[in-house]
């Protein structure tokens, strides 16, 4: 999806927002315009960053920033996701950030995920791997349970070197294949010893927006 019409998306969930908000601000490029629309706008509200990275942006765009301890409950999240299925599960993560996304997530009353169409698939695990935020110590475990279950499973790396999530934990990249349930799996993997939580947002997203070459249209959860 080129740059303006990802800008396109962040303007749309713009919609979403209203003064006195406590807005959770997603991590990646197509969020990365949010935040930054969110910081042209104006808007008298305060935002949650769901990364390093988000947080800067945001810091950058002149966005108040909060915490939980001030404002446990958040309005509005708006986010991106690497996978949405017709039932608005999502996988999340490729970039790192699944664990403190979905705390925001699930402290926000309404979920806004904006993606580009080549991001919906039919069924979860298509196309993306399923990331999975683990306590170091606890990686070689993980990795043959996992593998025992499906499939192959990798501590992922960046610039050959092991990658670090923002709350200092190894990911590892789960090739799972398609899900048929996504709710059970999710809590299977959560309830592993040494899984911080996975990729896998069942039941999470109220909608999404999606950009694409007709245009921009916004899916409901049914």
């Amino acid at each position: 999806m080129s740059d303006e019409l990802k800008r396109q998306a962040a303007l749309r969930a713009l919609a979403e927002i209203r003064d006195g908000m406590i807005v959770g601000l997603g991590t990646g490029s197509t969020a990365a315009h949010f935040i930054r629309e969110l910081g042209g706008a104006r808007l008298k509200v305060a935002g949650i960053p769901t990364s390093e990275e988000s947080r800067r942006l945001a810091e950058e765009a002149g966005i108040r920033l909060t915490t939980f301890k001030e404002h446990p409950r958040i309005d509005v999240t708006v986010d991106g996701a690497d996978e949405v299925s017709p039932e608005l599960d999502l996988i999340k993560g490729l970039g790192g950030a699944l664990v403190r996304e979905k705390i925001v997530a699930h402290a926000s009353k309404r979920v806004v995920i904006i993606v580009d169409e080549s991001k919906l698939v039919d069924r979860l695990g298509q196309k993306a791997v399923i990331p999975i935020e683990v306590i170091p110590l606890a990686v070689p475990c993980v990795l043959l349970l996992v593998q025992q279950l499906r499939g192959e499973a990798r501590v992922r790396e960046r610039d050959g070197l092991p990658f670090v999530s923002d709350n200092g934990n190894s990911i590892v990249d789960w090739n799972h294949g398609i899900i048929d349930d996504p709710t059970t799996l999710e809590k299977q993997l959560k309830a592993m010893t040494g899984v911080v939580d996975s990729g896998i947002f069942a039941n999470v997203a109220h909608c999404a927006i999606v950009a694409g070459g007709q245009g921009i249209r916004k899916l409901e959860r049914a």
